[in-house]
């Protein structure tokens, strides 16, 4: 995975779950506009603030997640 640099933790925005740039909107959000039909366009139109990369990189760090394994820890 490369460096991530528009994905964001703070627990004091949205409980620390990924954001984009500090800002309240989370991967999630993104993941979920997509996922409905919602085009980057349509995306970027509502939320003006974002920019091109930072729906790539979130969507870019969803699939990486995804692809994760936990693995529980011998007791």
């Amino acid at each position: 995975m490369k460096q991530l640099r528009r994905i964001t933790f703070d627990p004091l925005v949205m409980g620390g779950k990924p954001c984009i740039r500090g800002k309240r909107v989370t991967v999630g959000t993104i993941v979920g506009l997509i996922a409905t039909g919602e085009t980057i366009d349509d995306i970027l139109a509502a939320y003006p603030y974002l920019e091109r990369e930072d729906i790539m990189e979130a969507l870019s760090y969803a699939a990486w997640r995804s692809e994760e394994r936990d693995i529980p820890l011998a007791s």
